[in-house]
């Protein structure tokens, strides 16, 4: 299909309760799509593709099936009138894409894993969503996604950084995360109030990728979910009755005052596989 026939995106406004801000700069779109690497031949999920500019910079540089999920009656219903739908390139959903079974749909729309994630995700979703790929890697494969800047440097944060917390911890532990770049609100319809990110996630090997990635939520939760205190006091919650959180994190040659920051992606691995071990233990005592 050649741009001079291609369908026009939909100019409707955005729906502030669904966390939309739309991009139609081609340029741009294309630096998304292509962000994780080449596209074509791959099949690609893209989650509210609004009224499409990310869609057809997808289509347009050859990936073999994209897969779209929109929550806006309004833009699914025009992109269901592409002519690559009728192709069997393109496939609409409308639903809510933090309540969709995704191996299941994955299945039915026929799409080969590892599937890619492009995105320029609505705000207001996407760190759960993020959230529950993570835990999903036999079927993803790189993804590139748009958040607020502040959530994106969340995701590539380091360790004894301002940005590093649980987010970093958990996409690191099977993912390598880098920050592509940023674009100012004003790239944006409607303008946003806070800058953007694109943050670029690459599963890691599986000889590489943490395991425990339950465990690991579970402990980071606890660790960071009260930052100002020692670890000693703030994993407390997640023991159990035999094992006090000094003696597990001495056992893990982990200083019990030290702050759950400046524990880097290892030290956060070695902590989990050790407390996986006390609830096991404490369970068949």
């Amino acid at each position: 299909m050649t741009e001079q026939n291609e369908p026009e995106l939909l100019r409707a406004a955005a729906d502030k309760r669904l966390g939309q801000h739309f991009l139609f700069d081609p340029d741009i779109l294309k630096r998304v799509a292509l962000a994780a690497g080449p596209v074509q031949g791959r099949d690609v999920i893209e989650v509210g593709p609004g009224p499409g500019g990310l869609t057809r910079a997808l289509l347009n540089n050859g990936v073999r099936k994209l897969l779209c999920v929109e929550m806006d009656d309004r833009f699914a219903e025009a992109l269901m009138g592409w002519p690559e739908r009728d192709a069997g390139r393109l496939s609409v959903v409308q639903h809510d894409a933090t309540k969709i079974n995704w191996r299941a749909l994955i299945e039915e729309h026929g799409l080969t894993p590892p599937v890619m994630i492009i995105a320029n995700l609505p705000f207001n979703v996407g760190t759960p969503l993020l959230v529950s790929w993570l835990t999903q890697l036999d079927w993803v494969g790189e993804m590139s996604l748009m958040f607020q800047k502040e959530v994106a440097q969340r995701i590539c944060a380091r360790p004894d950084t301002n940005h590093y917390g649980r987010l970093a911890v958990l996409a690191q532990a099977v993912t390598e995360a880098r920050l592509a770049f940023t674009l100012p609100p004003g790239a944006f319809k409607p303008p946003p109030k806070v800058a953007s990110a694109v943050a670029v996630l690459k599963p890691l090997p599986q000889e590489k990728a943490f395991q425990e990635i339950d465990a690991l939520q579970r402990v980071t939760a606890a660790a960071f979910g009260q930052r100002r205190k020692m670890l000693r006091a703030s994993l407390k919650s997640i023991m159990p009755a035999d094992v006090t959180a000094e003696d597990l994190l001495t056992s893990c040659e982990i200083d019990p005052k030290r702050r759950a920051e400046t524990l880097s992606q290892q030290e956060f691995r070695t902590l989990t596989q050790a407390w996986v071990t006390t609830q096991s233990s404490s369970s068949k005592s």
